[in-house]
């Protein structure tokens, strides 16, 4: 007779929460239940359940049809969840209606048996895929049961954010920010992979290739701007006025004064050459200008550093170097000749160091100098056909 006797005890189980209602409702109206009263109705109800478990068990056995082991366990553990949530949700319940927090205590319990369904939840769904002939592997199994840790976990904590009426502490947004990261990180990693997998060495090499056009560029963009910057320095110096001009003034005037206004052609600051003075005289007056720059006492050009011609096809051209310690500066004199017959008078009686210049002058381009001591070929014999450093000069024997 054992389902009389488990109908007995439903009824027992009925009166005892006929019971536990009656305190409720002696609690509201003004008595209160001791904690102790409280926890009995709670162990009543479960046991009540276990036993309503039970009995279905021995029922079904009965009737000739066997339960496997696993479902057996699974609808268990159901029922054991669903009498724990149901003692929870009217244990919240008593709490709200006398106005009451829910004690420490009994928050941990409700995370507890939350996290204790879940689990029951996971190792259902897991014997269910293994009945079926799906073997779920270990990383979902986990991953399943984290899920639903975590969510058990968020339900409590919402709960308890409801009730306290509180923002989001401060270690949960970090926790938040530590997960986005983290999936912002496995992200990252799997583009990488993937682009490794799809080929990355030929982007690589087309990155490289691009990195090195791009530095070729700024390196020529670089050297233009430094030739840009150069070439204005250079122009800004030449809008300068020289440091020589005064002392070129100066002897330009000296030489209008003592030599005539028309005894120069041309009168400039040579900036091609380290800005020297550079005077041209005319031919007829050549001699009378070096005269007055060798002897003139606040001139006193006493040093000739050098002296040479060159053919410019159109006509011939003399130029020499001066040097005055007394000024402590340089000049250049020059004068042009005719191509044809070019004759300029000797600068030895002036400077002793003409000699050989105007010798070397006179045996390379044909230029005589009048009253010379000794003007003669030092470089060729007195045979040699012609002058080497004329632009027209054709060898009188090809073979030489």
């Amino acid at each position: 007779m054992d389902e009389e006797q488990d109908l007995a005890k439903q009824k027992a189980a009925a009166k005892a929460k006929a019971a536990a209602l009656a305190r409720k409702q002696a609690k509201e109206e003004g008595t209160e239940n001791p904690s102790g009263e409280e926890d009995l109705a709670k162990q009543k109800e479960a046991a009540a359940a276990k036993a309503k478990a039970a009995a279905l068990a021995r029922k079904r056995a009965k009737e000739g049809t066997e339960n496997p082991s696993g479902e057996e366990d699974l609808a268990k553990q159901k029922e054991a969840a669903a009498a724990k949530a149901k003692a929870a949700a009217l244990a919240r319940k008593q709490a709200k209606e006398e106005g009451t927090e829910n004690p420490s205590g009994e928050e941990d319990l409700a995370k507890r048996k939350e996290a204790a369904a879940a689990k029951a939840k996971a190792a259902a769904l897991a014997r269910k895929r293994a009945k079926e002939g799906t073997e779920n592997p270990s990383g979902e199994e986990d991953l399943a049961k984290q899920k639903a840790a975590a969510k058990a976990k968020a339900a409590a904590l919402a709960r308890k954010r409801a009730k306290e009426g509180t923002e989001n502490p401060s270690g949960e947004e970090d926790l938040a920010k530590q997960k986005a990261a983290a999936v912002a990180k496995a992200k990252a990693a799997a583009l990488a992979r993937k682009q490794k997998s799809a080929g990355s060495d030929g982007d690589s090499e087309q990155e490289k290739a691009k990195a090195i056009a791009a530095a070729k560029a700024k390196a020529a963009a670089a050297a233009k701007t430094r030739a840009g910057a150069e070439e204005k320095r250079k122009d800004d110096s030449k809008n300068e006025p020289s440091l020589n001009q005064p002392k070129l003034n100066q002897i330009v005037s000296a030489i209008e004064k003592r030599v005539g206004q028309d005894a120069l052609i041309d009168h400039y600051i040579n900036k091609l050459s380290k800005d020297v003075p550079t005077i041209v005289a005319n031919s007829n007056t050549y001699y009378s200008i070096a005269k007055l720059l060798r002897y003139d006492e606040q001139l006193n050009f006493s040093y000739l550093s050098e002296l040479h011609g060159t053919d410019f096809e159109t006509h011939m051209e003399i130029y020499v170097h001066l040097h005055s310690f007394e000024m402590n500066q340089s000049i250049a004199l020059k004068v042009k000749l005719d191509r044809d017959a070019p004759v300029i008078p000797s600068l030895v009686p002036l400077w002793s160091g003409a000699n050989w210049p105007e010798c070397e002058a006179y045996d390379l381009l044909g230029i005589h100098f009048q009253e010379h001591p000794d003007l003669k070929r030092i470089l060729l014999g007195d045979d040699w056909k012609g002058y080497p450093l004329r632009k027209d000069y054709q060898p009188y024997d090809v073979e030489v």
